[in-house]
């Protein structure tokens, strides 16, 4: 191979993991700001006790109206935190995507961003969807407003207990190996050309969010903007599907879900 293209797709990873660390540092840096929300992001690592809950249906007084500018605040909040907590476990896949991608012919070397697009509308579409829930779990009083928190022992259980069954079961186990094999994903589902880099990202965005969309429910239980519970879950997730024993992670974190659900029902 010549040394100029070994230079430069040398220069084009460099610049991929530079481009991936900036977007990871500013959606951390937005969050822990507040994400533009004005509130603390700096709370408690256990769940809330649930001592101020309110009955099905009831709203919260003073709690501020879904509009359409604090949905879309809201939306864009949810996205940017998928982005800071997946980023970094998908790093793998998409490194060496651009770097199979660089090894074809012109036609068959899309920018990393491309599949970068389409991995962060799956996300998106998820987002969406969670902050659909969000509003929804307000509005009956199953959510705190202020905390953004489940005020609902019944639905944190729920959650909770879900999550760890979730997490042993054969649909996660199947989403986690395409998570933990790039090499794998690639040769199966290989595109060419830039629309083919997006439908890839989001293919492979969408076995994320069947690997992991229950552990990002857990937000709604610990608070949507704990930056405790926030840390917890990227790290959880990183070890599901970095290490080697990334499967004994995913397991032992379901029956951790499911021992607090039920710790919190009892009490």
């Amino acid at each position: 191979m010549p040394a100029a293209f070994e230079t430069a797709l040398g220069r084009h990873r460099a610049w991929s993991i530079a481009a991936m660390a900036l977007l990871t540092i500013l959606a951390w840096v937005w969050l822990i700001d507040g994400a533009g929300m004005r509130m603390n992001s700096f709370v408690p690592l256990l769940p809330p006790p649930n001592h101020q809950a309110t009955m099905p249906g009831m709203v919260m007084a003073g709690a501020e109206a879904w509009t359409v500018g604090r949905f879309a605040l809201t939306f864009s909040m949810w996205w940017t935190m998928m982005v800071a907590m997946m980023l970094p476990s998908a790093a793998p896949t998409i490194l060496l995507y651009a770097r199979a991608a660089r090894h074809g012919n012109a036609e068959m070397r899309p920018a990393s961003s491309s599949f970068l697009v389409g991995y962060f509308t799956a996300w998106g579409a998820f987002s969406l969807l969670a902050t659909s829930l969000q509003a929804i779990f307000e509005h009956v009083g199953l959510i705190d407003a202020m905390q953004m928190a489940s005020q609902s022992r019944w639905l944190s259980a729920t959650i909770l207990i879900s999550a760890g069954v979730y997490q042993i079961s054969s649909i996660k186990d199947v989403c986690l190996r395409h998570c933990r094999n790039p090499a794998q994903f690639l040769s199966r589902h290989y595109r060419s050309g830039r629309v083919g880099a997006v439908l890839m990202g989001m293919l492979h965005g969408t076995y994320c969010i069947g690997c992991c969309w229950l552990l990002m429910a857990l937000l709604f239980v610990g608070g949507v903007m704990n930056l405790a519970w926030i840390a917890l879950l990227t790290l959880m997730v990183a070890a599901e599907k970095l290490l080697p024993q990334g499967r004994l992670v995913a397991l032992a974190a379901g029956w951790a879900c499911m021992a607090l659900g039920v710790a919190i029902l009892l009490s």
